[in-house]
């Protein structure tokens, strides 16, 4: 296993980072154990949950699996760099969402309990929210940094500008603010190129890209489509849409004798300013395919080509689009 710094800070966390949104609607407990055992026999130590997953309203389901886990002992919770989000719908209460001060508050105790810990490595807010000021939300984190509670504090599915105002607002507070921004960011969607790329960089927040495969188109659809494996609807309509663009992609990585889910997470490690790609494995099968990612290094003509099937917004903003 590869390992980097999470951001600017001293915290080393593996290159794979190990998603968990499928356990318990798609992955049952024994096959989702099973797969965080073998993350920690491959090395593995980037796990990440959010409060929401298992979608069933305040259960938590998710991280109660997780938190069954670590409650197995061996020195599990030791081994791993732990991260959970807040933000989404826990409750019918008025108060039960969002980013107040209220509400971090309660959510970061209650995913604590569900997890069965004493802290949370990475506290990530889900999503911004425009209408609690900084100043409430800083206090907020702070007091959970002195409490021990968390460690770090991410962001997800932040404008740059949004990160840029954070970190304005925790430098003021001489706090350290965010260390990383979990974005939407594949072959097929590049827009977080235009600002929040520049802004992770200049601000040493580590980037951890969601949706890597991009729901599996980039994971070899075609391939799959034509050995008779039954796709979505939803996936059926982006196969139709990308068509062209995949049969250039699967073609180009059966050049480079590479499987196409691994050259999709090949390019994204090779950005400087990823720290992990989130994974998602149904089983421990896929898990450990995944693994061959790290050990392919993609030439300049191979990214030059990349970008060529699937190009991206031109660059960083202004020069994107004016000079």
């Amino acid at each position: 296993m590869q390992y980097t710094n999470l951001g600017r800070t001293g915290l080393s966390v593996s290159r794979l980072c190990l998603g968990t949104m499928n356990f318990g609607p798609q992955t049952s407990e024994a096959d989702s154990f099973a797969i965080m055992d073998q993350a920690l026999e491959q090395g593995v130590n980037f796990f990440d949950t959010a409060n929401v997953y298992g979608w069933k309203l305040g259960e938590g389901i998710t991280e109660q699996i997780i938190g069954r886990w670590l409650a197995q002992g061996g020195g599990r919770r030791d081994k791993i760099v732990l991260a959970t989000k807040a933000y989404n719908k826990m409750g019918e209460g008025p108060n039960e969402r969002g980013l107040s001060a209220y509400h971090i508050r309660k959510a970061c105790e209650d995913s604590l309990r569900r997890l069965q810990t004493d802290h949370i490595d990475l506290y990530q807010m889900h999503h911004i929210e425009r209408t609690t000021p900084w100043e409430e939300i800083w206090q907020a984190m702070e007091q959970l940094v002195r409490e021990g509670k968390v460690i770090y504090v991410g962001s997800s599915n932040f404008a740059g500008w949004d990160i840029a105002t954070a970190q304005s607002s925790a430098q003021h507070r001489h706090f350290l603010g965010l260390v990383s921004e979990q974005s939407l960011y594949n072959l097929n969607a590049r827009t977080i190129e235009l600002e929040v790329i520049p802004a992770c960089r200049h601000f040493g927040l580590g980037l951890i890209p969601w949706s890597p495969l991009a729901g599996g188109l980039l994971g070899g659809a075609l391939q799959k489509a034509t050995a008779g494996r039954r796709a979505s609807e939803d996936q059926q309509k982006q196969i139709e849409k990308y068509r062209a663009q995949l049969e250039a992609y699967e073609g180009l990585c059966m050049e480079l004798g590479e499987q196409p889910a691994d050259v999709g997470l090949a390019w994204l490690l090779s950005n400087p300013v990823v720290t992990a790609p989130i994974i998602g494995p149904r089983t421990a099968e896929q898990l450990t395919g995944n693994l061959r990612a790290l050990d392919i290094t993609l030439s300049e003509e191979t990214l030059k080509k990349l970008d060529e099937i699937w190009p991206g917004p031109g660059g960083e903003a202004p020069v994107a689009y004016a000079w």
